[in-house]
């Protein structure tokens, strides 16, 4: 049976999804076997070897689904590997310097053990929902601030500290 590593994920228009995925696809690239998945949808761990958590950053907030998917699965977490991701920033900070994690990553970082955190940039594109989003759009601040290099180089990482631990 192959263990696989979960990638969870809290989004509401789509961004950070596509940042789950990217990781996921990374991972798989490097001889995992990933999946990324809507953080609600997922019932239990199973044989999940390693889990990465990702949040859309709204408002200083990490994303309700990923806070109510690391409290919903608290025990397992604290057995696996786990990393966390937040995206969010509508400008070129997050690519700048590091930006320090919401209170709610903070705790869990501490809760959990966490291996790692980075906040990725964000995206704000037409059509997303929400009232706050859309008088974002109308002030000119919305656009894509995704690095997808960055986020490969991060989820490489993620697969070289697996392997590793594989060996051991």
């Amino acid at each position: 049976m192959t263990s696989e590593v979960l990638v969870a994920y809290g989004t509401k228009n789509g961004s950070t999804a596509q940042i789950a995925e990217a990781v996921a696809e990374v991972l798989n690239k490097e001889g995992l076997t990933a999946r990324a998945r809507p953080a609600g949808s997922v019932e239990d761990l199973g044989d999940c070897e390693a889990v990465v958590v990702g949040g859309a950053l709204y408002a200083g907030r990490w994303h309700k689904d990923a806070r109510r998917f690391l409290r919903r699965h608290r025990r397992t977490l604290a057995e696996r590997p786990l990393w966390l991701f937040s995206s969010g920033p509508l400008d070129a900070s997050a690519g700048e310097r590091d930006i320090p994690p919401v209170p709610a990553v903070r705790r869990a970082m501490t809760r959990f053990d966490v291996r790692g955190h980075v906040t990725f940039g964000g995206c704000l594109e037409e059509g997303a929902k929400g009232r706050v989003a859309g008088m974002i759009l109308r002030s000119g601040k919305g656009g894509d601030f995704r690095d997808f290099t960055a986020i490969e180089q991060w989820a490489a990482q993620i697969a070289q500290e697996l392997a590793g631990a594989r060996k051991d």
